[in-house]
């Protein structure tokens, strides 16, 4: 398996890396960071220290640490689609 890199951490799995909610149109999400333990087509399952918390793709940006510690901001917007084809489809640079 290639390693994760910030050019191709869209066509990556996401659960298990660290994540941050850096923007959020809902100000009560802002903030909330731990690991990604699932993913569906809109939201990320966080675990973060008051437990388990479903956030919405499509309204916030999220900051992933990838394993080699390096940082990658991402708007959820483009993460919106179901993991098993996003992971196939081609990515346009952004």
């Amino acid at each position: 398996m290639t390693p994760i890199t910030p050019q191709n951490l869209l066509r990556h799995e996401l659960i298990g890396l660290r994540v941050k909610v850096t923007q959020a149109k809902d100000p009560t999400i802002r903030g909330v960071h731990g690991s990604v333990v699932d993913e569906t087509k809109n939201t990320l399952s966080i675990l973060a220290s008051g437990g388990t918390l479903m956030v919405p793709k499509n309204i916030a940006i999220f900051r992933f640490q990838l394993p080699s510690g390096t940082l990658v901001d991402v708007d959820g917007e483009r993460l919106v689609a179901q993991p098993e084809n996003r992971l196939k489809t081609r990515v346009k640079r952004w």
